[in-house]
């Protein structure tokens, strides 16, 4: 599915076009079954129609909409992130303090700094997900995170082709803001933190992401 997701997004898929399962997996040298469970899960998050006699259609996807997914995301992260202070396992936030405070200190010039930060970017969120109690709401975070990281990975990806890493670099310090409060136990102080990394995200995804022209299948 993430193939068929940074396809659409960088234009390779483009809005209003049929999607052949045949065709699909020649391309991706694959069997007929993963794409056409990749096209209902796509179909799930709203970046593919599934249209009658048609098949799978991919959408144009607003910037208003991705704003509303946005929206979305942050009242799924907050409760998360709410839920799973004193719950966490302190050691693999430890782990994660250390390689964020290590990635906020070398900045964007490290070599692999961009891969080092989308590593722990999913730990974190991934760890939250999964200590928060809830098995509906870390489902629904599973089923989402597709979608939230290709909008990171392709917003990223325009960073990086215009040399300029600043965003990157501010989600680490957003990210250990997440950590600390939780090392410390601060509930109010972590929901608050993830709250303003995901509006900056928001604010960011937005701007990247809803230019018209600049990824195909995305209107403003």
């Amino acid at each position: 599915m993430d193939s068929l997701l940074r396809d659409v997004f960088h234009g390779r898929l483009r809005a209003g076009q049929h999607l052949v399962t045949r065709e699909l997996a020649d391309r991706f040298g694959v069997s007929h079954t993963p794409i056409r469970e990749a096209l209902i899960s796509l179909a799930g998050i709203g970046v593919v129609d599934l249209q009658p006699n048609r098949g799978a259609v991919v959408r144009r996807v607003s910037a208003r909409e991705i704003e509303e997914v946005c929206h979305v995301r942050r009242a799924l992260e907050c409760e998360a992130v709410r839920a799973a202070c004193d719950r966490i396992d302190p050691h693999a936030l430890h782990a994660l303090a250390e390689e964020l405070r290590r990635l906020t200190t070398v900045g964007p010039a490290e070599p692999q700094f961009v891969e080092a930060a989308r590593e722990t970017d999913n730990r974190l969120h991934d760890l939250i997900a999964a200590s928060c109690g809830n098995a509906f709401l870390a489902a629904e975070l599973s089923r989402l995170q597709f979608l939230f990281r290709a909008f990171r990975d392709i917003s990223w990806e325009h960073q990086e082709a215009r040399n300029d890493l600043r965003r990157i670099a501010e989600e680490g310090h957003e990210h250990l803001a997440i950590v600390e409060a939780l090392l410390a136990g601060k509930r109010q102080d972590a929901v608050k933190a993830m709250a303003r990394h995901i509006n900056a995200g928001i604010r960011y995804w937005s701007r990247a992401l809803g230019r018209p022209g600049e990824v195909a299948g995305l209107v403003s």
